[in-house]
């Protein structure tokens, strides 16, 4: 715990370093994905790398489904790289064939700060040179280089996660509404007991009209849309976990009722809790 720049305590420990709610079928053997934290100093640009490396046989396809963390996010491949806008519903990437991608989760406030128009972009993306210009084509180059050879390599990792790294210093520090937006976030995606926007407001001493206008300036998103994200990632890591009836998980994640919980799980993921689990326990 340490205290924001606001005076509030907000927590840093993220409940899980991976995606907290990976959708994707858990019977999937045709890639493998590496993930690394970010370097001490960089976390209010960067939350994690995770670096994808697949081989799916001729004909097939893998589909990874997300609800990712209210972030933008950089992906390198062989094939492309670019800057994702915040996604907020459901994410879907298809894997085909042989590939690699060396992906990073930016920090909340990072999308606005390095592309300046985060909002613009949200379930949609921009090719890195366009947001980075130069930066973002030599960036592009020499991770290509190092992750070639040996994809699965853990020195290549690492010499691609400095290079990037090394771009990302250049945006420190943050300014004061950057570190606001972060500090909100890490609030909301740490307690369960926010299941109010005026308890937000309250938390960081900040009108609800303000608070508004910041997220949606900055991320593209409203209040109520990150506490439905948090309690839809926290349905879906219980029901991978815990053997918990849809009534209980609805009271478990701040519902009143399990109907409402269905409608949106269904309406943010695409499927219900009920075939959700059935999937995991298969």
């Amino acid at each position: 715990m340490k205290p924001d720049t606001h005076g509030v305590v907000v927590s840093t420990v993220r409940r899980d370093p991976e995606e907290l709610a990976q959708l994707t079928d858990p019977l999937d053997v045709h890639h493998r994905t590496y993930r690394y934290a970010a370097s001490a100093g960089l976390t209010d640009l960067l939350r994690r790398f995770w670096i994808p490396v697949w081989s799916v046989p001729p004909g097939k396809e893998t589909p990874q489904r997300t609800l990712q963390d209210p972030a933008c996010l950089v992906v390198i491949s062989g094939g492309y790289a670019r800057f994702y806008g915040v996604a907020p519903e459901l994410s879907t990437t298809t894997l085909t064939g042989d590939g690699w991608a060396v992906g990073l989760v930016l920090a909340p406030a990072a999308g606005h700060t390095i592309a300046g128009r985060a909002g613009t972009l949200n379930d949609r993306y921009a090719d890195l040179e366009e947001v980075l210009g130069d930066d973002g084509r030599d960036l592009t180059d020499r991770v290509r280089a190092l992750m070639a050879p040996d994809p699965h390599d853990p020195a290549a990792h690492r010499a691609a996660m400095r290079a990037c790294e090394d771009i990302l210093r250049r945006f420190l520090p943050l300014d004061a509404d950057g570190e606001l937006l972060n500090a909100v976030v890490a609030a909301v995606e740490n307690n369960g007991a926010l299941l109010q926007v005026a308890q937000i407001c309250e938390r960081f001493g900040i009108g609800e009209r303000a608070l508004q206008r910041l997220l949606r300036r900055r991320l593209g998103l409203t209040p109520k849309c990150l506490i439905q994200r948090r309690r839809l990632q926290e349905a879906a890591e219980r029901l991978r976990r815990e053997n918990v009836t849809q009534a209980e998980l609805a009271a478990a994640v701040g519902y009143a009722d399990q109907s409402h919980m269905i409608r949106d799980f269904l309406h943010v993921t695409g499927t219900t809790p009920g075939r959700f689990i059935a999937a995991q326990r298969s």
